[in-house]
């Protein structure tokens, strides 16, 4: 197939195939006339870097999947390439939920605080009036 045609069943565009391809994830194959000619692997490939890039990895972190997929196997993830980058990101993903935890601890202590200051005073400090 062609780059448009794969564009549109890979839900992306040229543009991005043509990423890709200078990045090396997707292969530059020419036909005799020198239009890029793909088929259903590199379909696959890039089904691959969409569902990984939609769960938070960068175009980089897809390598190794890709490189599995490339290398014969049925899954990207069967590489142990592969599931060092899936330990990487869960390691990533675990730090990012302690400090949104720690943050919001930090702006619940700052809601009480502020809740109990506005009680103990019989006057309002500010006020806020809704503009129509």
């Amino acid at each position: 197939m062609r780059i448009g045609e794969l564009a549109e069943r890979a839900g992306t565009t040229t543009r991005t195939l043509r990423y890709y391809e200078d990045r090396g994830l997707l292969p530059a194959r020419r036909t005799g006339n020198g239009y890029r000619s793909y088929d259903e692997d590199d379909l696959r490939l890039l089904r691959e870097i969409r569902v990984l890039q939609d769960f938070g990895f960068e175009l980089e972190e897809t390598r190794p999947f890709v490189d599995c997929l490339r290398a014969g196997h049925p899954a990207g993830d069967a590489c142990p390439a592969s599931l060092a980058v899936y330990r990487r990101k869960l390691a990533e993903l675990d730090s990012l939920i302690g400090k949104l935890a720690d943050v919001r601890d930090q702006v619940a202590r700052q809601l009480t605080t502020a809740e109990e200051a506005a009680g103990e005073s019989a006057t309002p400090r500010c006020e806020t009036t809704a503009q129509d």
